[in-house]
This record gives structure tokens, C-alpha cells and sequence, in this order.
């Protein structure tokens, strides 16, 4: 966005007699990226844009497209036009953005490299320490709201224990930024994470199934259809990039991980008797009724499979797990997921949402009345 602003494709710009700020040409912006070597060519550069769109970070200026064209139309970045939706998550990760670039920006910053067992790691700090400079820095007021700014950035993957194994406490126990946000990332980045990735190469979307017997050697999961036949498919844990390692980390809630062990054999036909279309969920008088489901997902997972697309619909609901007690059910369509509309996404996109969500889930699903 800034580059943009920097090269003068985010401009006033004039259309049939009104004049629309800060706003850039789709088609300008694709020649653009493709330029600056940030996407290889016009396809790519789409489908990165149509990711920022599904994320709420750029929009059609008078919103009547939902999808990015490569047309001479006009979008805008909604941090220029104050409609980026500022939720608890992007408060925090700006609050750890702005807090890591005080510490890296310091002469003496408490962020070292340190040693513990042999091994090296970067950007490190002491619980106590990182206590004290945000009193001192007049970031908090004291002890106890220092403590708990830094568990909400330990919950949102921002900083954590090096072996994770604690939460944070004010302690001389040693903690590290887990992201570097100086790092300079390019966009094809969206297009190449490994949840996504992941989720699209299985055929039955079994990420939120919750682990049934909690016993580390058991590598599966139950998927309980609606003909009671139960049938073993692989273990997914919803994890860290350490636990990838073996080290499980209860308190990280951000950006992780999906580990694959070799597929087994399940079945993808889906529950549904028939195709159903958004229109008939959301027309006058239809046989459906909206629920809101509040999920508290365990250390595994929320205890459900969502499959299909424009709507997706849940396929498999694991019934001693979270998502069951919340009252999810077989055949509920998906309305949103923590405030977002998402019945024109498919099941990757929605997956991926819940994988980088808070551990509480706030979900609204349409049920057919009986």
C-alpha cells in the first residue's frame, strides 16, 4: 500500500462527475505487479488481489464487485478510506508490531540473542524484563497489565516461550518474538502458505476434528458420518510451527500449522441429499432458521468438518467435542465465521479463517427446519 502511495498509483481519481480518493485502476495495479516482480504474471496477480479482497483489505470503491476484475476499475485499500474492520486479533498483532519496532529501534534493547541448552535463538527477552521497560516506556500502567499484554501476544503467536512450554509470566523465564516483523515478505507469500496448501490436498477437510484419546502415540481421528459408520482418517493438530518439532504448545492460536501423515482411506461423498444454492437459503420465507454457535476450540481442534462451496456445509461433527456441545449439527450451512460473511466461499478459504482465528469461535450456521 505505502509503495503504491509512493508511486502515485493511489490517487484521487475523477468517474462520471465524482471524484473517489486515494484510490488505484485494478488493471494499473496488475501492470504494476507484474513490473515489480511481485507477481509472475496477470492470473497471479489476480488471485493475490481477490486474497486481499476475501481478507477485507481492499474493496471496490462503491463495493458493487466482489470479486478483483482486471478492468479499469477502481478499488481502494480500506486503511484509506477507515473501513479496515479493526478486531481484537489486528489490534493486538499492531500492538506487538509497534512494541518489537521500539525494542529493535533501542541502542541497549532487552532483545538479544541468547543461549539456553546449546542452542542459539534470536530476538530473545526475559518475562521480567519486557515488564519492566513497558512501565517504564508508559505502554502500560502496571505489573498486572503488562502480564496480561504480554499473554495476548503470546495467544496470537506473537512472542512465545522458546520451548513453549509456559505461558508468559513475570519471570526470568525466557521468551522470544516468534515473528520478525522486519522481514520483508513478498505477496506471493498468500498464494504458498502450507495450511492452505494442505487443506486443498485433502480430500475431506478433517483439520478441526477433534483428537479423541488425547494419548500422543494415537496418530487418528473418528469422523462420524450420518449412517454411524465411522471411519479413521488422518491426524491433524492445530499447532505451532515448533510443535512441528514434537513441542505442543497449548497457549499459540495463530497462523499455524497443519501436519498430513500419509492419508488414509475416507469417505467424501457428501452429506447433503441435494445441491442447495445461496439463493434458496436466503430467499423470502425459505424452511431455514440462523443460529449463532459460540465453539471453545481444545488443543487440537473445534470438533468439526466443513466441505463444499457457495455455501459451504458442515459434513462431520465429532460428538464429544466442542463444536457438538455448542449445538452444531450434520447438514448446518456456514453464515459467518467470527462477524464475516462467508456463504460465496468454499471450504479452503473458510478453513483457513478458522485456523487463524481466536480459539473461541463465533459462528452463525443455517438449519433447515424440520
Amino acid at each position: 500500500r505505502l509503495r503504491l502511495h509512493d508511486g502515485k498509483l493511489i490517487k484521487d481519481r475523477r468517474y462520471h462527475l465524482r471524484t473517489y480518493p486515494n484510490c488505484f485502476v485494478a488493471k494499473e495495479l496488475t501492470d504494476w505487479l507484474i513490473d515489480h516482480k511481485e507477481a509472475p504474471d496477470r492470473e497471479t496477480g489476480i488471485r493475490l488481489m481477490q486474497k486481499l479482497m476475501d481478507h477485507y483489505i481492499i474493496h471496490h470503491v462503491c463495493d458493487e464487485h466482489s470479486d478483483y476484475k482486471d478492468a479499469k476499475l477502481l478499488y481502494r485499500f480500506r486503511k484509506d478510506d477507515g473501513t479496515f474492520p479493526l478486531s481484537k486479533d489486528v489490534k493486538v498483532f499492531m500492538r506487538g508490531q509497534s512494541i518489537y519496532e521500539k525494542l529493535v529501534s533501542m541502542e541497549e534493547s532487552i532483545l538479544k540473542v541468547r543461549e539456553e541448552n546449546s542452542v542459539k535463538y534470536q530476538r530473545t527477552f526475559l518475562g521480567c524484563e519486557m515488564i519492566d521497560w513497558l512501565i517504564q516506556e508508559g505502554e502500560v500502567e502496571n505489573r498486572k497489565e503488562a502480564v496480561e499484554l504480554g499473554r495476548a501476544l503470546l495467544e496470537h503467536g506473537i512472542i512465545q516461550h522458546i520451548s513453549n512450554r509456559h505461558h508468559f509470566f513475570d519471570s526470568d523465564v525466557l521468551y522470544q518474538f516468534w515473528i520478525n516483523f522486519r522481514r520483508r515478505r513478498r505477496l506471493t507469500e498468500l498464494l504458498n502458505e502450507n495450511s492452505s496448501r494442505a487443506l486443498s490436498e485433502s480430500p475431506d477437510s478433517p483439520f478441526c476434528l477433534r483428537k479423541l484419546n488425547p494419548d500422543p502415540g494415537n496418530t487418528s481421528f473418528l469422523s462420524v458420518q450420518t449412517n454411524k459408520e465411522i471411519k479413521i482418517v488422518s491426524a491433524v493438530r492445530r499447532s505451532s510451527i515448533t510443535s512441528l518439532a514434537g513441542n505442543s504448545n497449548p497457549y499459540f492460536n495463530s497462523t499455524p500449522m497443519l501436519v498430513f501423515p500419509p492419508v488414509a482411506e475416507c469417505n467424501p461423498k457428501s452429506v447433503l441429499k441435494r445441491p442447495v444454492t445461496n439463493e434458496e437459503l436466503l430467499s423470502p420465507g425459505a424452511p431455514y432458521v440462523k443460529k449463532t454457535l459460540t465453539i471453545v476450540g481444545d488443543a487440537v481442534g473445534w470438533g468439526f468438518v466443513v466441505r463444499g462451496g457457495r455455501p459451504c456445509h458442515i459434513q462431520a461433527v465429532d460428538p464429544g467435542g466442542p463444536a457438538a456441545a455448542a449445538g452444531m449439527k450434520v447438514c448446518q450451512f456456514v453464515f459467518s465465521v467470527n462477524g464475516m460473511y462467508v456463504l460465496h466461499l468454499d471450504y479452503q478459504t473458510i478453513s483457513n479463517l478458522i485456523m487463524t482465528g481466536p480459539r473461541t469461535l463465533v459462528m452463525e450456521v443455517m438449519e433447515a427446519i424440520e
